[in-house]
């Protein structure tokens, strides 16, 4: 007697069963793979539509928090309120309402709706001026082993579990000065998961003072400045910066570490936010990074 096939494994929220077709060597074999969500993610304040990225959609709700605070919007976390996610036929609509102040702000800055794809933050900005927009630098004097980030970064893969299913995920997470992570957000896109862990951060009302960034992509100006834009001191990611974001770093006062990975790292930008044993470091004048305090 033939026994029934089980039912498929369902799908992990943000991906979906495909069909796909594997060669060995010249021999096709049909299966069943697991890939990554994306959609179009429309975030609407007071009834305006704004933006519209790509994303994977789990987490919006942060994403809605972390991409206003990030995006200069907002200030204040607090004043995002009433978010609501709803579907909106191929894509979803994420709606939430901002004070008067913020709301007029945001209309006058951006006359247009934005459309960003999953791997760029800067898309739809429309001037040279706007894509640079100074930020706040960061007022903090915290400083970190460089234990506690390699401690960080190599229990990143671990907290990956929807990369670790799927593949094609971006991970964000947040550390504790001892290089313990906290919590983390995962994305297609990078800036995505970055906003949504800082979203989640300002919802849990975790101190952004306290801890570091932790990424599992590349440092690119987007990602430098939105850690600035939410006043975390230092960004640490497996793969490399580009010098765009080396320089903003210096001028903000944000610690930058990249190719952290196998117990070691290069710090790109404030050598303050490294502290240990080995004494004061410095950078060569005339480096992207090499302020020690930021401009004021």
């Amino acid at each position: 007697m033939t026994r029934p096939s089980r039912p498929a494994t369902p799908p992990p929220p943000g991906a979906q069963r495909v069909e796909a077709i594997r060669f060995t060597g010249s021999d096709p074999a049909p299966r069943q793979e697991i890939v990554a969500d994306e959609v179009p993610v429309s975030l609407v304040f007071n009834r305006f539509p704004f933006a519209v990225m790509l994303a994977t959609p789990v987490d919006l709700e942060d994403l809605a928090v972390g991409f206003s605070l990030t995006e200069g919007i907002v200030t204040d976390p607090a004043t995002v309120r009433d978010v609501h996610v709803r579907d909106a036929g191929e894509g979803v609509e994420v709606s939430m309402t901002i004070d008067r102040d913020n709301y007029m702000g945001l209309r006058e800055r951006h006359r247009r709706t934005l459309m960003a794809g999953s791997s760029c933050g800067l898309c739809g900005t429309d001037s040279v001026e706007e894509a640079l927009r100074p930020v706040d630098p960061i007022v903090s004097a915290r400083r970190f082993r460089p234990q506690a980030i390699s401690r960080a970064m190599a229990g990143l893969p671990g907290l990956q579990v929807m990369n670790r299913d799927v593949g094609a995920f971006h991970a964000a997470a947040f550390a504790d000065p001892d290089g313990e992570l906290l919590l983390v957000r995962e994305d297609v896109g990078r800036h995505n998961a970055l906003d949504k862990l800082i979203g989640a951060m300002a919802r849990a009302g975790i101190d952004r003072d306290a801890g570091f960034a932790a990424v599992s992509s590349r440092c690119s100006y987007e990602m430098a400045r939105k850690t600035a834009a939410a006043g975390i001191p230092l960004i640490a990611t497996v793969s490399a910066p580009t010098a765009l974001a080396i320089t903003l770093a210096g001028e903000v006062g944000l610690g930058l570490v990249a190719f952290a990975r196998d117990n070691r790292f290069n710090l790109y930008a404030m050598p303050s936010r490294i502290g240990g044993e080995g004494g004061r470091l410095s950078l060569s004048p005339g480096s992207p990074g090499s302020p020690l305090s930021p401009k004021g």
